[in-house]
């Protein structure tokens, strides 16, 4: 049966790397295809999952450790905003098809700023995005053409990648990027073989151990019973039954702390004790959707609408709306999250959530959305949800001058910077 590893042209090997391989190891660098494999990546001889004879990670584990997420747009996250937050760990994730398409996996832009930021001594979490739901298309099977142009994708990534971030996520968010009617069909054959595959790659090129953990994207939606399936649970079995990944991720976007708390009791008494669990998004997003169409809070009007040009029946998106046209000064952001109940009672949720995932003694990282990005606020309307409200950093509804410091969210940024633990940073490079 052909295997789906398709092997890509590397870079010379070094002088020093030549002379530190085995003969078995330079025979996998440059000449085989590496062990026999069936098209789900398991060993033919004996049909069982990855041997556990398998490349280690060199470095030590993160442990509860609070990083900054840019998704895919890392603009403005360089050293001094992340420096200014405290933070030596950053978490984005990139979108395979531009590399189908023939650009080098280098100049993605979330790859390109990790590296960056991995080269001068932060801690880097890179997630695969595969965009079948976005694209109308269909979950490829393992052994098929189309599973073969996806890997030949992921090994373009890998190659600029492994052993350089510490962290890399197989999938962003599966469930919600696959057709509803293949979650429980298609999804978990294709990403199980991706893992196999990531598996038998760094095998290959890292015999002797590799910095990157291997986790599985994240499970989206635990707080809704019409999302868990037999396809949720066997995303968990999966990772427990497979010694190469250190765990899996969720992503709590919801309307309550108590929602959230959904995903830790679906999660953990099914993840097994040796295995750890990230967070690399989380927001209180659909809480905040449903101001939307409110009215704006009447003190915030009666001190700032005439300078703004509010009225009493000015709804929360309207607002919003021309604070991304003509961005406000800093007091008047402040005020609005300040003076609006929905988020002024809820102002310490990502402080009390970061807390409860390290009280589980399970959590590896997790990371908050690090700045508006450009599309939060493209379109804005009732029914937008305001991904504007979940940064740090807010460029985009605060105005500042070029060169100065960006403007930071009410509470959230200051309680952020709080969590971070000298423990949790890299030794210096």
């Amino acid at each position: 049966m052909q295997s789906d590893r398709v092997l890509v042209s590397r870079a010379p090997l070094s002088r020093r790397r030549l002379f530190g391989l085995s003969a078995g190891a330079l025979l996998a660098a440059g000449c085989t295809g590496g062990a026999d494999r069936d098209d789900q990546g398991n060993d033919t001889a004996s049909g069982k999952p990855e041997s556990t004879e398998s490349a280690k990670p060199r470095a030590s584990a993160p442990d509860g450790v609070l990083g900054a997420n840019f998704n895919e747009d890392p603009t403005y996250v360089d050293k001094a905003a992340l420096d200014g937050l405290g933070t030596s760990w950053v978490r984005g994730f990139t979108v395979l098809d531009r590399v189908k398409e023939g650009m080098a996996a280098e100049r993605l832009r979330a790859v390109d700023s990790l590296l960056n930021l991995h080269g001068q001594g932060f801690g880097t979490i890179l997630a695969l995005k595969f965009q079948f739901r976005k694209q109308g298309r269909t979950v490829p099977a393992p052994g098929s053409r189309e599973m073969r142009a996806e890997l030949a994708a992921v090994d373009r990534v890998l190659e600029a990648v492994l052993d350089k971030v510490e962290i890399l996520t197989l999938g962003n968010e599966p469930f919600l990027e696959t057709r509803p009617q293949e979650r429980r069909t298609k999804l978990n054959p294709f990403y199980q073989a991706v893992a196999k595959h990531v598996i038998d790659y760094r095998d290959e090129y890292f015999p002797d151990g590799c910095r990157t953990r291997l986790h599985m994207g994240a499970l989206n939606h635990l707080d809704d019973p019409a999302m868990l399936s037999d396809a949720t649970e066997e995303w968990i079995d999966f990772v427990n039954r497979t010694s190469q990944l250190d765990g899996l991720d969720i992503h709590p976007h919801v309307t309550s702390a108590g929602a959230a708390q959904k995903y830790l009791d679906y999660v953990l008494p099914r993840l097994d004790g040796g295995k750890k669990f990230l967070v690399t998004e989380f927001s209180l997003v659909n809480h905040f959707q449903r101001q939307m169409p409110k009215r704006l809070p009447a003190p915030f009007v009666t001190v700032h609408g005439k300078e703004l040009g509010l009225g009493r029946d000015t709804r929360v998106w309207q607002f919003l709306k021309a604070a991304a046209e003509r961005p406000l000064t800093e007091e008047q952001w402040r005020d609005f999250l300040r003076m609006s109940p929905w988020f002024e009672d809820h102002k310490h949720f990502m402080r009390d959530q970061v807390t409860a995932y390290r009280e589980t003694g399970r959590l590896a990282a997790a990371a908050y959305g690090v700045v508006q990005g450009k599309a939060s606020v493209r379109a804005i309307d009732e029914k937008t949800k305001p991904w504007m409200l979940n940064s740090l950093y807010v460029p985009r509804t605060v105005r500042h001058e070029r060169g100065a410091p960006l403007p930071r969210t009410y509470t959230v940024s200051d309680d952020f910077a709080a969590l971070q633990r000298e423990q949790d940073r890299l030794p210096k490079p």
